[in-house]
């Protein structure tokens, strides 16, 4: 398998298209289930979020730092967009579209339709660090560098954001597990496979 930098080099210096699309390929999932998270369920923004930031991508895959995570960097260009988004429809509140034709709600689990309702209850920014500590198993410092916000900023977000949770799922006579390490396992686990 090729490294996504051998990828990005390909891309910038011969625009090549065959390698941007394996990293699309190869993004692209995580990066729909991070906008879909954050957007709580809206599928066709995510997708249309999704496929800017591709695009984004694309024409500022220059900019990418040597030796930086192309994932991690992918995730704060969807976070731009998602940010860029609400700011734009801040005045109405956005309904979420009908899923698109090959998603089948019929298929989808018990855990994944509460884990996006449950989004509802935090903020957008609690949501931004809990899925990508949770869903993209990203550590805190490659949360800071996706969201810019400082350190001790997502760890309160990720704090306060898992009470609310738990608030929320024991007063509706549900469970949580405790506080356990942020290694891809915690009150988000079923988003892992979103």
């Amino acid at each position: 398998m090729i490294p996504d930098l051998e990828l990005v080099a390909r891309v910038t210096s011969s625009n090549d298209q065959a390698a941007f699309q394996l990293l699309v390929e190869r993004h692209q999932s995580a990066i729909r289930g991070f906008l879909r998270r954050l957007l709580t369920g809206d599928y066709g923004t995510a997708d249309d979020l999704a496929q800017e930031t591709f695009l984004l991508a694309y024409r500022k895959m220059h900019t990418l730092k040597s030796g930086g995570s192309v994932g991690a960097w992918l995730h704060s260009i969807a976070y731009r967009q998602f940010l860029q988004f609400t700011r734009k429809h801040a005045r109405q509140r956005v309904m979420a579209e009908t899923p698109e034709q090959s998603h089948d709600p019929r298929h989808a689990t018990d855990a994944e339709i509460l884990v996006q309702r449950l989004m509802d209850f935090v903020s957008p920014e609690e949501r931004a660090c809990m899925t990508l500590a949770y869903s993209a198993g990203m550590s805190h410092p490659e949360i800071v560098e996706v969201t810019g916000f400082p350190m001790g900023t997502v760890k309160s977000h990720i704090q306060r954001g898992k009470k609310k949770l738990q608030r929320w799922l024991q007063d509706h006579d549900h469970s949580l597990p405790k506080d356990k390490p942020t290694n891809g396992s915690g009150p988000d686990q079923e988003a892992q496979h979103a």
